[in-house]
């Protein structure tokens, strides 16, 4: 009896085992499946947050252009006379290399045609982008994934168009504050038009940065996924042991002492109505029939 026993103990053990392998089969393929949803969603979040980041510091330049333009440039040049800090442009350049001190990944550069300052004037790439926006006039915002020589980049650019009071400077050399031709020349930066798109302001990123935040929120859900997954199936395998194994292995125990002809031991508790508990209480009505036949049995023989 005892042997059968250990043999029982080592059925339970078996199939508790296959119903864990099954679970970390089924946990593993899910934990794929949702590691590649949520691998692609991250990447694409990251680039948005980094995007997103980028129209931040877009909005701050445009904001340095704008108090350069309507009260700096007021104070330096009261007289028309060209101070380069009084430039909405230079100002807002300037502005965003302070602000790379804290975020150096990211570049900024108004792009133009046909600049002043040699330093501004558009590469081979930068002068595409304005050209889309000048085939595409009502287009207010361009973005995108472009090759570099260190690798891929976000770009986000918006147009720069010439305002009325940007032609006091730059419709021709005769009219531009003469230490501004002195300082710069007639060969540059002249013979803009009004509301022509004449450049483009472009926020720059290494696609790596998005990347890089991509991965720390993917190893950190891998992890939490991996905890979650290991509860659930410690936790399965609890419940498969309390609701299943140890109900199975006390039917499998009466069977094994009815089979040796042992009928005296307590009838298996019967809780709920599923199908375990049909069948406990299946082997108790059997329990109690097989007694009642067991002692008519001797009551007959003690006749005779």
């Amino acid at each position: 009896m005892q042997s059968g026993l250990r043999e029982g103990e080592r059925e339970y053990m078996k199939l508790q085992l296959k119903f864990s392998v099954i679970f970390s089969v089924v946990f593993a393929l899910g934990m794929l499946i949702a590691g590649y949803w949520w691998h692609g969603f991250l990447y694409r979040n990251a680039e948005a947050q980094v995007m997103q980041q980028a129209r931040l510091m877009m909005q701050s330049s445009l904001s340095a252009r704008s108090y350069t333009s309507e009260q700096v440039k007021p104070l330096l040049d009261p007289h028309g006379d060209f101070k380069a800090q009084s430039v909405p442009a230079y100002a807002a350049t300037e502005h965003f290399n302070y602000l790379r001190t804290t975020y150096p990944d990211y570049s900024y550069k108004e792009a133009t045609l046909n600049p002043t300052n040699l330093r501004d004037r558009a590469s081979d790439w930068e002068a595409d982008v304005i050209h889309m926006f000048r085939d595409h006039h009502g287009t207010k915002e361009f973005s995108g994934v472009r090759d570099t020589p260190e690798g891929k980049s976000l770009f986000l650019a918006r147009p720069i168009v010439a305002a009325p009071t940007c032609l006091q400077c730059h419709s021709t050399p005769e009219v531009a504050p003469a230490n501004m031709v002195s300082r710069y020349g007639t060969s540059n930066g002249f013979g803009w038009q009004p509301n022509e798109i004449i450049g483009a302001q472009i926020v720059s990123v290494p696609l790596e940065v998005s990347n890089q935040i991509a991965e720390r929120a993917f190893r950190e859900f891998a992890w939490v996924l991996a905890l979650v997954a290991l509860s659930l199936l410690i936790a399965l395998n609890l419940v498969l042991y309390i609701a299943v194994v140890r109900p199975v292995r006390s039917l499998v125990a009466m069977s094994d002492w009815i089979s040796q002809g042992n009928l005296d031991f307590p009838e298996l508790p019967v809780k709920g109505n599923d199908e375990i508990s049909a069948l406990a209480a299946a082997f108790n009505r059997m329990h109690r029939s097989l007694k009642k036949a067991m002692t008519m049995l001797e009551q007959k023989s003690d006749g005779d």
